[in-house]
């Protein structure tokens, strides 16, 4: 069966060219941004420009006059996409953190969820006033704070307490080392650019005051759901995901629980989003039409119905920024449905999108929202194409003949249903995969090419626990209620059956998705490094593919072949870069000593403690500096490898040189004893606070050494120990305060970088 190509003409998608002014402007502030004035002005001029240029066309009636103005309004929205950007940026106000000064207090509301950490409490701080200098003064700014879950006094914070707080938060951290998530840059796109780890007697609770109190009973109401799942979901690992499933609350859900999902392409599964959402509103929208499809007037009450239930479930949830995200879009969707214009839901998703960036132009690099739009934009498109490739009804009516008996035709038309079914699954997943697979190598360096096999089976199974979950949300409260109210504590049995059906149906999909990681353990393709030009040149390629398949025409499959030539001729350029790369890396990982030698392709991480790296630090810390350098043959050792790298101890407890590619390096944890023979070297590595002096120093390894503290050295001794240093004459540098020290290395001469 054939598609009849479709194009997309520009004058009926006027929605779709205003987006993508919008984020040409929002992207040039993300670029350029720093360098502008202030545009507000800027934009009242071009607004004025752009009406008085209309009002002349239209007297005109020109239509190449009529081009131009409509030029003129996308460079005006571009602007507004730039000037939106500018003014959700808090950092340019007067009155912000950044320039307050020496903050001795500060006042400040907490706004976000408390997350529950394995030793901490983190949420987010909204600052109101600060003390500088004994006096107080009004400011802003948001901070990222942990409060330690074990110390005397320390209680989980309530979204809206008003906190007193002694001392003053720190800058945001950069990333320490080469590749690792940059954190501060993340905080920074939600306006936060300050951390603080708070003791329990450094703030106080002075006051109850949330910033939205429809998000603090949203939050209350969300609380007291969970509840409901606690009581009758008893297995551990299946509340914790029920809890994510139904409503969004991931603290609970374990890490190796969490990587199974990863790996199967199943995390969506485990967030409440467009998913959640949409099988609400389909399902919803199935049974009102089944029994009232008929009514007068079905199709606008209908969507209000539905808008409504879609608004209660953002509510119950907690009003997260994913679901809020969800039900921006099917409302969208939905009433352009109750007006007629379902056809053209690229104008519909193109508005949804143009209103969410307006309010927080921050959005565009948030990852649930690029992720979001990619999928249903890709299924909309793509979906009916893939899905027209087979049709299984047409399939049974050719076998199918009249003098067959009527049990085997019933079961060739059972069969076409089941099979178009799955076939619509398949193409579907196909159709979302298409636009989102380059942002997760992007991002995850991972591609899970079991995701078919995982989300055919556990989409469904988890459809229909999240229908269960919320029907066990519904029944519980009022069955609880009148059992109390009639002492019949027999009444439970319902809830409790409920739950037990609820659970199960969690353990079947999760155990699956388990099953699928552990049988498939190659179906992972990990270590996968993109940079961005690299993913805009995959996006190009299937833009230029698309558009091959959907005109026909050998213009769009040339263009593809010269992507994809460009595409490989940057993987070529960074494997010859890679190629002749040495370089020695000293990490910084709390409480650790640990250090990088990477030859090309190669890398060899050391540990000289002989603890191996735990799961955590080698995923975090080390890991995506080797994904970003494509090192494909890595070797961790815990101790010193002698027979791998030249290795040399001094003396007894002496320190350590090491010899690579003619560079050397001394790691010192103990004394030097007097009499030490000179060893020059390029760097001394202090560990575990080594008892050194530095006229000792000087007079073993010289005085062009470097001295590198690494993260096993305490706070106070680098404190005592960086002024000394300094004032003999060494150069300092500290891998906890300031990152890991990266040594590039040549044969010539040895440069750090």
């Amino acid at each position: 069966m054939s598609i009849r190509p479709t194009t997309i003409p520009w004058a009926t998608h006027p929605a779709v060219r205003l987006i993508m002014a919008l984020l040409g402007g929002i992207i040039i502030w993300f670029y350029w941004g720093a360098e502008l004035p202030e545009l507000l002005p800027w934009l009242a001029g071009g607004v004025g420009i752009y009406l008085a240029a209309h009002l002349w066309a239209v007297r005109q009636n020109n239509p190449a006059l009529n081009d131009a103005v409509g030029i003129l309004a996308l460079a005006v929205v571009t602007l507004a996409g730039t000037t939106a950007a500018q003014h959700a940026t808090e950092r340019r106000e007067a009155d912000h953190l950044y320039h307050q000064g020496e903050v001795e207090f500060y006042r400040a509301v907490v706004d976000d969820y408390p997350v529950v950490r394995p030793n901490t409490f983190a949420t987010t701080l909204r600052v109101s006033a600060v003390r500088v200098g004994g006096q107080w003064r009004a400011a802003r700014g948001g901070i990222r704070v942990s409060v330690p879950r074990y110390e005397a006094g320390a209680e989980q914070p309530r979204y809206g307490e008003v906190w007193l707080v002694r001392g003053a938060p720190a800058p945001a951290k950069a990333p320490l080392n080469p590749g690792e998530f940059d954190y501060r840059r993340y905080l920074s796109y939600h306006q936060i650019y300050h951390q603080q780890f708070i003791h329990p007697d450094q703030y106080r609770v002075v006051a109850f005051a949330p910033p939205n109190w429809l998000r603090h009973w949203s939050m209350q109401a969300a609380r007291r759901l969970e509840g409901v799942f606690r009581r009758y979901v008893k297995a551990k690992r299946e509340f914790a995901i029920a809890d994510a499933l139904v409503l969004g609350m991931k603290d609970e859900v374990d890490a190796d629980t969490k990587l199974a999902y990863a790996n199967t392409g199943t995390t969506h599964i485990m967030a409440v989003s467009g998913l959640q959402v949409g099988l609400l509103y389909a399902v919803l929208q199935l049974i009102l039409s089944r029994f009232f499809g008929h009514r007068r007037g079905f199709r606008y009450w209908s969507v209000a119905v539905g808008l409504l239930v879609i608004w209660s479930y953002a509510f119950l949830t907690g009003l997260s920024a994913s679901v809020l995200r969800a039900a921006v879009m099917f409302s969208f969707v939905a009433v352009a449905k109750a007006a007629g214009r379902q056809s053209n839901m690229y104008n519909t998703l193109a508005v949804a999108a143009f209103c969410l960036l307006l309010y927080d132009p921050y959005l565009i690099v948030d990852v649930g929202f690029q992720l979001s739009f990619l999928a249903v934009l890709s299924i909309v498109y793509l979906q009916p194409r893939i899905s027209a490739w087979l049709d299984f009804q047409e399939w049974a009516a050719k076998k199918r003949r009249p003098w067959h008996p009527r049990w085997r035709q019933k079961a060739l038309t059972w069969s076409a249903w089941g099979l178009e079914g799955v076939w619509q699954a398949v193409a579907l997943s196909l159709a979302a995969q298409v636009a989102t697979f380059p942002l997760g190598l992007f991002y995850f360096h991972q591609f899970p090419l079991n995701f078919l096999l995982s989300n055919l089976v556990a989409v469904p199974i988890s459809s229909v626990a999240l229908y269960v979950g919320l029907f066990l949300q519904a029944v519980a409260l009022p069955v609880e209620w009148l059992a109390a109210q009639l002492g019949a504590s027999w009444l439970l049995w319902l809830p409790e059956g409920i739950g037990w059906v609820f659970e199960k149906l969690i353990w079947c999909f999760n155990e699956y998705i388990i099953l699928v990681g552990r049988s498939l353990p190659g179906a992972l393709v990990q270590g996968i490094h993109l940079t961005p030009g690299q993913a805009w040149l995959l996006y190009l390629l299937i833009a230029m593919l698309l558009a091959f398949f959907a005109w026909r025409r050998l213009v769009w499959l040339g263009a593809a072949v010269g992507v994809v030539f460009l595409f490989s001729l940057s993987r070529v350029a960074e494997a010859r870069e890679v190629a002749t790369d040495k370089r020695l890396v000293i990490y910084s990982i709390p409480r650790r000593s640990a250090l990088g030698l990477h030859d090309g392709a190669s890398a060899l991480v050391i540990t000289p403690d002989s603890l191996p790296l735990n799961e955590t630090e080698r995923t975090y810390r080390v890991l995506p500096g080797l994904i970003e350098r494509d090192n494909r043959r890595v070797r961790y050792s815990a101790g010193w490898p002698a027979t791998e790298v030249a290795v040399q101890q001094v003396g007894i407890n002496g320190p350590v040189l090491l010899t690579w590619h003619g560079h050397r390096a001394a790691w010192v944890s103990g004394k030097l004893w007097k009499g030490q023979q000179p060893v020059p070297v390029e760097v001394i590595v202090l560990r575990r606070n080594a008892r050194v002096w530095p006229d000792q120093l000087l007079a073993t390894f010289g005085p062009q050494a470097l001295v590198v503290f690494d993260s096993s050295c305490r706070t106070w001794y680098v404190e005592k120990m960086t002024p000394q240093l300094r004032a003999a004459g060494l150069r300092v540098h500290d891998v906890t305060m300031q990152g890991a020290w990266v040594q590039g290395i040549s044969p010539e001469k040895n440069s750090p970088k």
